[in-house]
């Protein structure tokens, strides 16, 4: 197995882990909920999946031959709040997520030490998606904070329940060992 190789692999299953866990947030929140901030300085859920959206699709666009910047972005728009239900929210994700993976799929094992630039700033592609990985899987952690918040004890547990480690333990080495 070449090295190349297994790192594309492995950050496709870490972004679809860092997705999942926005999904499942999303999926136990009411419309309402969406727009939900703690105070006015904050972003809500729908804003800051706005942001991501429109950061992948500039950042992840034409990935290795173009700044992933883009002109026709319009970052300070993606942190008005209007997006009008839920079903429009997955849409907005979808299409983020989608030009992630999509570029990540084309993505070959001798592109990983081109350099793309961000900003005008030359990054490899290595660290590219690094530093993409760190900043999406900020902002989903956002967004799972705020859903705890919302949701209080009706909040359905993304990992593992608190005072079951253990039994967490026994069970992966359980499924490892077979």
């Amino acid at each position: 197995m070449r090295i190349e190789a297994e790192y594309l692999r492995v950050i496709k299953e870490r972004f679809k882990s860092v997705k999942t866990l926005g999904d499942k947030t999303i999926e136990q929140l009411s419309e309402d909920d969406i727009h939900w901030k703690p105070n006015k300085e904050s972003n809500s859920i729908a804003v800051i999946i706005k942001h991501l959206s429109g950061n992948m699709i500039s950042r992840w666009t034409h990935f290795l031959h173009s700044d992933g910047e883009k002109p026709y972005r319009d970052r300070d728009q993606e942190f008005l709040d209007n997006v009008s239900s839920k079903a429009e929210l997955r849409e907005i994700s979808e299409r983020g997520w989608s030009t992630l993976f999509e570029t990540l799929d084309r993505l070959s094992e001798k592109d990983l030490l081109k350099n793309v630039y961000i900003r005008g700033e030359s990054h490899s592609v290595i660290e590219a998606i690094e530093r993409q990985l760190a900043h999406y899987a900020y902002h989903i952690g956002q967004i799972v904070y705020i859903g705890k918040q919302i949701k209080g004890e009706n909040w359905e547990i993304l990992s593992i329940p608190k005072g079951k480690s253990e039994d967490y333990l026994q069970q992966m080495l359980k499924k490892h060992q077979q």
